[in-house]
């Protein structure tokens, strides 16, 4: 099959490494393959693929120029799928296809949520009223299509669910490495905490904020590693002031292109959101053998099942309670966790195994149209 992905950007998002990831595979079992990114990222994950960046900007003329462009470059490609991922891909997949079908080209034309919460009113007005224009509606997570099902087509049972998938090679802990990482860092043998995300609204960090004030309490030697592109003076509500962070134990990295050794150096793993898809940086942790502690956000739960501490959103006490309880946690006990966790991702969440199930879902629409 000729597959072209088309993801918002080529950055170091979940659900943009979740594509490249992807479409990397799929080049492996020998499909041709092809990437469109809608804008620019400053910092792109290495990409061995071809791939047309539009630049694309937020105007009605931008729009139309990229659709242009986007044309000539399927009229050269001709795939069978146009595979898109988030709102903005989802869209602009679907817009393609009313310019490219004058020119008798209709590929596939597959959409994936990547998250509970996709945006306000108005863009699940343009979800719904452009419905017609996809083949398949695919999510990440049950909760993902619940959610997207209850005000897109109201047929939830329409959208199929495709777990994101793990490379669980790259992602196997590697005890020189993390000796070698906190050694660099200088963490000593104090418990380290990290977690993974951009800094947006939809993480809370305020909310991992004031759990960790409590944490710090109780452990002032701990420390919290948080990595992810943004500006954390912006969200952190005052909780946080100007150059408290090092005397709290609190170290922001920004973005990071070498999140597995940051795993690997970390003792335990943190998410705080107020809403999810299907967060991959916690199967990666999983996969790295990390004891997890999550809010209870979008598909958290059907991630995490048994092999980590859930809480509710928001509660910063019960995120604070489940850390304490996880730093308590003999060694050997926070082993068999981690071990757990590992054997979950393996089994659920690999990406061989998400590979699989979205070739067959690309055969199953596409097989019909060459007989």
């Amino acid at each position: 099959m000729r597959i072209l992905y088309i993801v918002t950007s080529l950055g170091v998002g979940g659900a943009e490494r979740q594509t490249i990831s992807l479409a990397e595979s799929m080049a492996a079992r020998g499909h041709v393959v092809a990437v469109l990114s809608l804008k620019h990222a400053e910092q792109e994950l290495p990409f061995r693929l071809p791939a047309m960046r539009l630049n694309m900007r937020k105007t009605p003329a931008g729009l139309w120029r990229a659709l242009g462009f986007a044309r000539n470059f399927v009229t050269l490609f001709r795939p069978d799928i146009l595979h898109s991922h988030t709102f903005p891909g989802n869209i602009f997949a679907r817009l393609l296809r009313l310019f490219i079908k004058r020119d008798g080209m209709a590929p596939v034309v597959i959409n994936t949520i990547h998250n509970v919460y996709e945006g306000g009113w108005c863009r699940k007005l343009i979800y719904r009223t452009t419905r017609s224009l996809a083949d398949c509606i695919t999510a990440v997570s049950e909760a993902a299509a619940k959610a997207h099902g209850s005000w897109s087509s109201g047929l939830p049972k329409e959208i199929r669910v495709v777990n994101n998938g793990v490379d669980t090679d790259f992602y196997t802990p590697d005890p020189v490495r993390r000796t070698r990482t906190r050694a660099l860092m200088g963490t000593g043998e104090h418990f380290l905490w990290l977690a993974v995300g951009r800094i947006v609204r939809a993480k809370d960090y305020p909310n991992l904020l004031r759990a960790w004030l409590e944490v710090h309490r109780e452990h002032p030697a701990a420390r919290l590693w948080i990595a992810g592109e943004g500006y954390p003076d912006e969200l952190t509500e005052g909780i946080l002031l100007s150059g408290e962070a090092d005397r709290l134990g609190v170290e922001w990295l920004g973005l990071r292109r070498d999140v597995v050794d940051l795993f690997d150096a970390a003792d335990g793993y943190v998410l705080s959101s107020a809403w999810e898809g299907m967060p991959l940086a916690v199967a990666e942790a999983m996969a790295m053998k990390k004891p997890v502690v999550a809010t209870d956000a979008g598909g958290v739960r059907e991630v995490l099942g048994d092999t980590g501490l859930l809480v509710p959103t928001g509660d910063s006490a019960a995120l604070a309670e489940a850390m304490l309880a996880v730093m308590s946690m003999p060694r050997r006990q926070r082993a068999a966790l981690g071990e757990r966790a590992r054997e979950r991702v393996l089994r659920y969440f690999s990406m061989e195994s998400a590979s699989s199930k979205w070739e067959e879902l690309y055969t199953e629409f596409v097989a019909p149209r060459e007989l």
